[in-house]
């Protein structure tokens, strides 16, 4: 049976390139958390543990099962992503920057369309008894669908994703669209514990309409 490799069968999804383009994001499954604060701090740290956490269980358990569910193949773990906004305080007094201790986060996992809502209840109990922490109490299991949405690949420090939004922005009016919102997707092919800031890779989508 052949693994399933996000990086070459999904590209559309995960591996754009540095300039933006327009594509419709069906409804997929994830692991999720959320939370507000500093992605610098303890707690998002801790979050990300917990999500990968349940996402290995998952993928391991199901790999020794006897009895596999249906259209069940091995897969690499899907890399993490994350929807980003501010707190109320900060989007009234938006004046085009902001503090990070006042970002509203959700970050997720996908998961393969064979994986149970069952099945995660099982996977978390699992993990919870096997390596307990706070933070796998807040994780969930969600179907998100994003419709319509402009993506660009962002070769660099998050520091610097303004740029990348901007040329975004302007392409999403030169195709006459408008972005529905100011929150944004964050999916992460660079592990940022590893790699140098300049050299982070980051699909960076939003919505429009």
């Amino acid at each position: 049976m052949t693994k399933h490799e996000w990086r070459k069968t999904e590209k559309e999804f995960y591996l754009p390139k540095a300039k933006p383009q327009l594509l419709d994001v069906p409804a997929f499954k994830f692991v999720t958390i959320s939370g507000e604060g500093n992605p610098n701090g303890e707690l998002f740290s801790e979050c990300i543990g917990a999500l990968y956490a349940v996402s290995y269980a998952i993928k391991m358990t199901l790999k020794k099962m006897d009895v596999k569910p249906d259209g069940y193949a091995d897969f690499t773990v899907y890399p993490l992503e994350g929807v980003w906004d501010l707190n109320e305080k900060a989007r009234k007094e938006y004046d085009g920057t902001f503090n990070k201790d006042d970002l509203v986060f959700k970050i997720m996992i996908r998961q393969p369309n064979f994986v149970s809502e069952a099945f995660f209840k099982e996977m978390l109990a699992f993990t919870q008894q096997k390596k307990p922490q706070e933070q796998l109490n807040n994780v969930k299991f969600e179907t998100i669908s994003e419709g319509k949405c402009i993506q660009m690949l962002h070769v660099g420090s998050y520091d610097n994703e303004p740029e990348t939004f901007k040329i975004m922005e302007e392409f999403t009016e030169r195709e006459g669209l408008k972005r529905i919102s100011k929150t944004h997707r964050e999916l992460y092919l660079s592990d940022f514990r590893k790699v140098a800031p300049e050299k982070l890779k980051t699909v960076l989508r939003f919505k429009v309409e």
